[in-house]
């Protein structure tokens, strides 16, 4: 069987591999999660343009509800890769899910 040994890729190569695709889909979500926020944010300056400011607008509860279940996705993630046995990918999850953590916390109203 040293012919299946040669055709498996080296370890890695599979890990920075999954790191990348990791990054890469962690920071689409990231966008995702901006986008919704920026063109959010626009409808309200629409909404509230020409009107008189006679009370307090409403909390908006979508940045920490954003943040958060993106936070939540990256720790799940960070969680269920170091229970596969990539230590360096989870802790690199595990950094991205603080982060965001502490910014859903910074953008709690």
């Amino acid at each position: 069987m040293p012919e299946a040994a040669d055709n498996q890729p080296s370890g890695a190569l599979t890990a920075g591999c999954l790191l990348f695709l990791v990054l890469v889909a962690d920071v689409a979500a990231g966008l995702l999660v901006v986008i919704v926020l920026a063109v959010r944010g626009l409808g309200r300056m629409d909404a509230g343009s020409g009107q008189a400011v006679t009370t307090v607008p409403p909390l908006d509860w979508a940045p920490v509800l954003g943040f958060g279940s993106l936070a939540l996705a990256v720790g799940v993630t960070a969680v269920v890769l170091l229970r596969i046995g990539h230590r360096v990918i989870g802790a690199v999850q595990l950094t991205v899910c603080a982060l965001l953590a502490v910014h859903t916390l910074w953008s709690w109203p």
